[in-house]
């Protein structure tokens, strides 16, 4: 296992000298966190929203993938909002951490509104020099390691990070967003020749909810993720029940098949709303046979402004 382990995170990480980045965590419930993806996004629902994320792929599999995203944004003037993501990606041998701000200037156009994001930040990339012992004597310059008497160093290493993005919804019924990630696209350079290619990443995203009746909603997203050498295409379709239970499919382009649940407590009123989703992935690839699936928790929350009831009076000297 862990030799096989080794040669996808070779493969992953493609050391050549200077690594070809690996492409940004996935997630499978994205209709859930929009703002780590577009910071167009933030303030653009005029509330104060906050999302937590957590997912284990390739679950009994040596080093796997595991990846954690908070995300947090709120309007802070008519015109502007302001938002905080942090998330940590682990795989074998690699960490990674980015932590931005989005800032989204929004305007409303027709029935939605039109967020136009940057965000700015840092992210950490570190290689442990630990990962795998080649042959005896041998000393691979490319690969952090330590080798009896010999030794690579490790990679750790901080940088500036900035992304851009533009994002239209009509709250409930309909969005779509373009955006950019690691617009710098940098190679992250360590000790000796160890280094990094932090490639550009580019993002489509859009969803329409489809109001069968009273009670019934049918909502498809998708979601197109691509750092040019490498692009991932999921395909969503979500069914709510009286805004409050939804079950969904998914399907990710020759990777995964996915299956989600969720519940939600709305207040049509305002006040505090919050929700909790999970979802289970099915490999489809050829790691089938090594694992049995991916995790996947989400929590939100989101604190909107309750709506003032408004009273009558027979008598005019009283007011509301």
């Amino acid at each position: 296992m862990k030799k096989l382990f080794t040669k996808i995170a070779i493969a992953v990480a493609g050391f050549t000298g200077v690594a070809v980045a690996q492409q940004d965590p996935q997630f499978t419930q994205f209709m859930h966190n929009k703002l780590i993806y577009n910071p167009g996004y933030a303030g653009t629902s005029g509330a104060i929203c906050g999302v937590a994320q957590f997912r284990q792929q390739w679950v009994n599999f040596d080093g796997a993938p595991q990846s954690i995203a908070l995300a947090f944004d709120m309007p802070i003037l008519p015109n502007l909002g302001i938002g905080l993501n942090v998330i940590s990606d682990k795989i074998g041998p690699m960490n990674t951490l980015f932590i931005r701000i989005p800032v989204s200037y929004n305007t409303t156009i027709g029935k939605g509104k039109l967020g136009i994001g940057l965000d700015a930040g840092f992210l950490q990339k570190k290689i442990n020099n630990t990962w795998i012992t080649p042959e005896p004597g041998k000393v691979d310059p490319n690969i952090p390691g330590t080798y009896d008497l010999l030794s690579n160093p490790n990679l750790n290493k901080l940088t500036y990070d900035l992304g851009f993005g533009a994002f239209y919804q009509i709250p409930g019924q309909f969005y779509i967003g373009l955006s950019s990630t690691h617009l710098p696209a940098q190679t992250v350079k360590g000790a000796d020749k160890i280094s990094f290619d932090m490639s550009r990443h580019y993002y489509f995203m859009t969803g329409y909810t489809f109001q069968l009746d009273q009670w019934n909603k049918l909502t498809p997203n998708v979601k197109v993720k691509s750092d040019v050498a490498a692009t991932a295409v999921d395909v969503n379709l979500t069914y709510m029940w009286s805004d409050m239970l939804w079950l969904g499919a998914t399907y990710r382009l020759g990777d995964a098949t996915a299956l989600m649940l969720g519940y939600q407590n709305k207040n049509a009123s305002g006040g505090l709303s919050y929700k909790i989703g999970y979802s289970y992935d099915l490999t489809m690839s050829k790691l089938k046979g090594y694992t049995s699936g991916t995790h996947e928790i989400i929590l939100g929350f989101c604190l909107t402004q309750k709506v003032k009831k408004i009273s009558s009076y027979g008598d005019d000297r009283f007011l509301n």
